[in-house]
């Protein structure tokens, strides 16, 4: 199935451009490129000489950003986890640059291939990789994993009560193939939650979980926050989207090593080196409007934060 741009709704769009884009003949990296429309909105703010470099691990986000440098010459695409940001740029003889976005989690696209194993709504293959030339798919791995293993990975990511529960019916059911099988053991296995037709699905919390933990999501996170800050010049910043509280709990983390003193004693004398700060908060934790909400509701958990990098 072949994706689109209008498959996909950038989420916090204005947020983004007006705390991220402060350099507008400057070098920034898309490094979630998805379907692009973070990074078109932020080539019509940047000027002719400036450069957008589009990264993602996803082969069809990288043919989307091939397209887009077809059209724009700014545009340098190349595929890419986070954690090879750094490694990238220096490919590219990028040595530092004026800002960083960062669009975690799945995005609508992946979300709405059936063939990508992502959706518990969809059925297909039970994939779930981001690059799916690359490791091993759900399927692949529930089915050969200790059912301890699967527990630890749906009560660890997906925070979900029922974990012991889902795994034993998972190991009692496999081999397991597709999306619509897994969703409909998870159903079974999840007492029912009120709240209606705006209850979340039973499958939600577990499919998060394997897809995370088959994308290796939240080291790939750690590497690429470290890397992104490393690659900021001074007065660089550093955008970040994320969707739950795992991601938003380790972003805001991050930030706040670079942005907060270390605890010293009290009453002793201190250098100001010492209490010195690597970055300064610019936004954040920014939500999305009830309008964005009305207009796309898969952002109703978005939290964006932006740092900037102080001078050294």
């Amino acid at each position: 199935m072949a994706d689109t741009p209008d498959h996909h709704v950038p989420v916090l769009l204005e947020e983004v451009l007006n705390n991220l884009v402060h350099v507008t003949a400057g070098t920034y990296v898309d490094a979630t490129f998805g379907r692009g429309g973070h990074a078109r909105a932020m080539l019509a703010r940047l000027d002719p000489d400036a450069r957008l470099v589009a990264l993602d691990r996803d082969p069809r986000a990288v043919s989307a950003a091939e397209r887009l440098a077809a059209e724009d010459a700014r545009v340098i695409p190349r595929k890419s986890r986070l954690s090879e940001l750094a490694s990238t740029l220096v490919q590219l003889d990028i040595s530092t640059v004026d800002g960083v976005l960062m669009d975690l989690g799945v995005s609508s696209p992946q979300l709405d291939a059936a063939d990508r194993g992502f959706s518990f709504r969809l059925d297909g293959p039970l994939d779930m990789r981001m690059d799916p030339d690359s490791g091993q798919s759900a399927a692949e791995w529930l089915n050969t994993a200790e059912e301890h293993d699967i527990a630890d990975v749906l009560k660890r990511y997906g925070e979900e009560h029922h974990a012991r529960r889902i795994a034993r019916r998972i190991v009692a059911a496999r081999p397991l193939e597709t999306t619509a099988a897994l969703a409909e053991l998870v159903a079974a296995a999840v007492p029912q939650r009120g709240g209606g037709g705006k209850a979340k699905h039973p499958a939600t919390q577990t499919f998060q979980a394997i897809r995370m933990r088959v994308n290796d999501e939240m080291a790939e996170i750690e590497r690429g926050l470290e890397q992104a800050y490393a690659v900021l010049g001074p007065g660089g910043r550093l955008a970040v989207i994320s969707f739950h509280s795992l991601e938003d709990r380790l972003v805001k983390q991050y930030f706040r090593s670079l942005t907060r003193p270390p605890a010293l004693p009290r009453r002793v004398p201190i250098r100001h080196a010492e209490v010195a700060t690597a970055a300064r908060d610019v936004a954040g934790p920014l939500a999305p409007t009830p309008m964005e909400l009305a207009d796309n509701p898969r952002a109703r958990s978005a939290k964006l934060r932006v740092i900037e990098r102080l001078a050294s």
